[in-house]
């Protein structure tokens, strides 16, 4: 269960034995939670830092209106919010979107692990600019790249993000977003995120059916969306 998380931390740094196994330890608390259910609300102050071990889950807004704004997908291997012992209160919300496995970790055992093992900590924050990289281009993204390739970017970034931790296989991964949800990351509507897909479809770059998605044509969809997976930066740097 958590391979995923040891998977992730090992591209941030190099990890011994007894950091692998430090890192197992301190998984205690582990919980099944089900789907669309919040982890955290915006305004709150959790001690604890959630760790998505199984399944998918997001970062979010909502406006006064009721409309919603994903701002990450959240898949095993991440951990949601590493710093908010540092802040007075959050300021969005963390929620899943499928049925999920989540890791507790109280806040003093990440200060542990910070203090007494600095490979570790090198690799927590390694995951930290990760998801900054992450955000910035989707940043990019939604200002500058049309629906279309906007929504092929995000395909190939997923089949990156999962096959790093092991959880993508011959170009394809479960995917059990609803076009909602989906529209929702996107800054689309539903009826034009139904539009994309069924013309991303037509072009024989995905296949969508049930819950998994699979990519047909690889480097063509990466072609298409201009994809550079250099972002998510999973070439190690040693430490020198």
């Amino acid at each position: 269960m958590l391979n995923p998380l040891i998977r992730k931390l090992a591209r941030g740094a190099e990890l011994s034995a007894d950091d692998r196994r430090t890192v197992e330890e301190a998984i205690t608390d582990v919980r099944q939670i089900g789907p669309r259910q919040d982890l955290i609300r915006e305004g709150d102050r959790p001690d604890e830092v959630h760790l998505i071990l199984e399944g998918f889950a997001c970062r979010y807004k909502t406006l006064a209106d009721g409309q919603r704004q994903i701002m990450a997908f959240l898949v095993p291997g991440d951990i949601c919010d590493l710093h908010v012992a540092i802040l007075g209160a959050m300021d969005h919300g963390i929620g899943t979107l499928s049925a999920c496995t989540v890791a507790f970790i109280p806040q003093t055992t990440v200060a542990v692990l910070a203090e007494k093992h600095p490979a570790i900590i090198r690799a927590l924050w390694w995951n930290t600019l990760v998801d900054e990289g992450i955000l910035r281009e989707w940043l990019v993204s939604m200002g500058r790249r049309p629906a279309d390739k906007q929504m092929a970017h995000l395909f190939c970034e997923l089949l990156v993000r999962l096959e790093s931790v092991g959880l993508a296989k011959d170009n394809g991964f479960e995917f059990p977003l609803t076009q909602e949800e989906l529209a929702d990351a996107l800054g689309l509507s539903p009826v034009h995120t139904n539009r994309v897909l069924t013309q991303l479809r037509d072009d024989g770059l995905i296949r969508l059916s049930g819950k998994r998605l699979d990519i047909l044509d690889l480097d063509r969809l990466c072609t298409y969306a201009g994809f550079d997976p250099a972002y998510l930066h999973l070439t190690k740097r040693r430490a020198s």
